[in-house]
């Protein structure tokens, strides 16, 4: 059987995720793709909140526990490695937030194809849809410190101790410089829309508009997507707005 099929009672392997604490009568595993740049803490973070959901976060090479580890080069690299070695236990939801959420369109899609077991549900949060025309930017080439200092300037979320630390600056720009060297190398394929239900979030002062985000509709056969709006930026879920998104996701993902 392959590493992509459901199986009962097996976790998956922590090279690739990170399971949280709790939740041990949950019936479904909630597995949350980070953010460019982003590590699983930030997700396993949230089973604090979520009762109903066990949280598996995904943690990518060259962060965290993998710092060590060359990061991915291209899309269908990465997919193809999460595709190959990452378990998923059924029933299971993907929750992907920016990057996040452009990586577990394309994981389901590559496991569409391959016939593996689908998620019930894909929670798609701050990432217009994959098929609308985008200006093509070249972030991945700059320096350390105008890298990170322009995807402060357009998304927020790089702490300022961050900004100010040459060492940590280093460090950080790594993983978030092959994150958008993905992105910006990316070329979205024309392909059957998704058996699989979506919920589109989004934050109101975001720079993905809400058009952008309804856009995904035409990705799922599904029926409607469902789609929420919640107040403040790119990162709207660690502003004042966190405990109703996460009543959101856990309700969309059960």
């Amino acid at each position: 059987m392959s590493a992509v099929d459901a199986r009962s009672n097996t976790t998956a392997p922590p090279r690739w995720t990170i399971r949280a604490p709790g939740a041990e009568g949950a019936t479904r595993t909630l597995y949350c793709l980070p953010h460019g740049g982003g590590s699983a803490a930030e997700y396993v973070r949230w089973a604090r909140d979520l009762r109903k959901v066990a949280v598996c976060a995904v943690q990518l090479p060259g962060r965290g526990s993998r710092f060590e580890e060359p990061p991915h080069t291209g899309m269908a690299e990465l997919v193809g490695a999460l595709a190959e070695e990452l378990e998923l236990t059924a029933p299971y939801v993907l929750f992907g937030h920016s990057f996040g959420a452009l990586l577990a369109y394309e994981l389901t899609q590559a496991l569409h194809a391959a016939g593996r077991v689908l998620p019930e549900r894909l929670i798609l949060s701050s990432y217009p849809a994959p098929h609308l025309p985008r200006e093509r930017s070249r972030l991945h080439r700059l320096p350390d410190d105008e890298l990170l200092a322009e995807v402060a300037r357009l998304h927020g979320g790089i702490p300022e101790e961050v900004l100010g630390n040459p060492e940590l600056c280093r460090m950080t720009a790594v993983c978030v410089r092959s994150d958008y060297r993905v992105l910006e190398t990316y070329s979205w394929l024309p392909r059957p829309p998704l058996p699989v239900p979506m919920t589109v979030l989004r934050g109101r002062q975001d720079v993905v508009s809400e058009e952008q985000a309804a856009a995904w509709a035409v990705h799922t056969t599904a029926g409607p997507i469902q789609q929420r709006t919640f107040a403040g930026g790119h990162f709207y879920f660690r502003e004042r707005q966190r405990a109703a998104v996460l009543r959101t996701v856990e309700a969309a993902a059960c």
